[in-house]
């Protein structure tokens, strides 16, 4: 199965090395974005399977995207270079299927939160 993936993070170098890194294991990344906006419009565009979504974006928190994330038919991965432990109940609360580190991301590690 080939995911296709947004990914939304403000960062341009995690967003490159994301895209290679889920790439080589068979993802097939069909957009980026560096802001919410920009994301949520995206996903509405490209209808992606998944949308791997920062925290901390400059126009708003990637807690409160999830649900325009859903509404486009995206499951939605959270990511952070915090650890989810700092979120407290958030990543449970937003609706979001999940949240991987970004140290720690992998296509194994999306798609356990997938199964």
């Amino acid at each position: 199965m080939c995911l296709r993936v947004v990914i939304v993070d403000d960062h341009v170098r995690f967003r490159e090395q994301a895209t290679l890194l889920l790439e080589l294991e068979r993802f097939s990344v069909v957009g980026g974005a560096g802001s919410g906006h920009d994301g949520v419009e995206l996903s509405r565009r490209l209808s992606p399977d998944l949308v791997l979504l920062d925290v901390g974006l400059p126009d708003g928190s990637g807690f409160d995207l999830v649900p325009a994330m859903h509404e486009t038919g995206a499951a939605v991965v959270l990511t952070s270079s915090r650890s989810v432990s700092d979120y407290g109940q958030r990543v449970a609360q937003s609706g979001a299927e999940g949240f991987i580190a970004k140290e720690e991301l992998t296509g194994e590690a999306i798609l356990s939160l997938l199964a």
